[in-house]
């Protein structure tokens, strides 16, 4: 059993200094870096963008945890290197990644089940309703009621682009590549890739200088170049002119008749 120990403990001293264990530190963190990227959100409101493109079905009077607080909580949690929902029972006692959230009790001390005081956020049960909820759910669903609107998160990066930008591009050049995405498990859609010499998803970026466009999780299973033209067609519509310059895979699409859909 641990023995706690209130009273500070001291050490031999390092010359005329004092070497003495204090425990009343107060909540202590590693990941106060994080609160860079909560001012980031501050001022573009990416995430609050993103939460947009959520349809929540849950009962309003029942809910703790908004839309928009699960997406932070989950995308905060991903940008700090927490990638496992199963790091959320622990983070969700954690009062600075409460903060980056937005949580007006950070520590959790008024929640309405005492089960739950201490801890401000939502667990990993919650947070895989938002992840595995499927695109067509409704409100008739009994657990799984967030539902995502593909459309709208696809467009949401390219919205993003164009915000950065004062008038829309006469012209922009696309940078389109596969590359891998290694796995350590038996997740769906794991595939040996004889060219990367591991088990791995083979997802398909397209950027613009530095801002990414589109990612398309996808299997190694499948052609590098599957799906390519369909994301640089989707991708160019709010621009009057898009060059594309394909890699590996892509690079072998033929896609200069694609004039027709602002492509070159």
């Amino acid at each position: 059993m641990t023995e706690c120990k209130p009273k500070p403990i001291e050490f031999h001293a390092l010359g005329s200094r004092e070497v003495v264990a204090h425990f009343d530190g107060g909540d202590i963190t590693s990941d106060a870096g994080g609160l860079m990227l909560r001012e980031v959100e501050q001022r573009t409101g990416i995430l609050k963008q993103f939460a947009a493109c959520f349809t929540d079905y849950r009962n309003p009077k029942m809910i703790e945890h908004p839309m928009e607080d699960l997406v932070a909580q989950r995308v905060y949690g991903l940008c700090l290197g927490y990638e496992d929902l199963n790091d959320h029972d622990q983070l969700r006692s954690d009062p600075v990644l409460a903060v980056m959230v937005g949580k007006t009790d950070p520590k959790g001390e008024y929640r309405h089940n005492e089960q739950d005081r201490g801890k401000a956020l939502a667990g990993k049960s919650t947070l895989n309703r938002l992840e595995l909820t499927r695109a067509d759910a409704s409100v008739e669903e009994r657990y799984k009621k967030i539902a995502m609107n593909p459309e709208s998160i696809d467009h949401l990066m390219v919205d993003h682009f164009l915000d950065a930008h004062k008038r829309a591009p006469a012209q922009i050049i696309l940078d389109l590549d596969a590359t891998d995405d290694p796995i350590h498990g038996h997740q769906e859609g794991r595939f040996f890739h004889g060219y990367y010499d591991c088990y791995c998803y083979l997802p398909l970026y397209i950027f613009c200088g530095e801002f990414l466009l589109s990612a398309q999780l996808r299997s190694a299973s499948i052609d590098p170049a599957k799906g390519a033209l369909g994301d640089l067609k989707r991708v160019g519509t709010n621009s009057s002119e898009v060059a594309a310059r394909g890699h590996s895979g892509p690079g072998r699409l033929r896609i200069l008749p694609g004039r027709d859909h602002g492509l070159v």
